[in-house]
């Protein structure tokens, strides 16, 4: 996978998006290439589930 974004995520960024091998920001920035369509899916699943979490622990505190 090779980054195309320095900057961190922010929560507006979420849900992260699949076009191919590019995973995308909500607006549609791409922010990384996967292998393959198969791992970009994987990989922005397990963010955006990791992401939920967070925002859910947020506001249970």
């Amino acid at each position: 996978m090779t980054s195309k974004s320095k900057n961190p995520l922010r929560p507006e960024d979420f849900p992260l998006d699949v076009e191919g091998q590019k995973i995308k920001t909500q607006d549609g920035t791409p922010i990384a290439d996967a292998e393959s369509p198969a791992v970009a899916v994987e990989i922005a699943d397990r963010i955006n589930e990791d992401e939920a979490r967070r925002e859910e622990d947020k506001w249970s505190a």
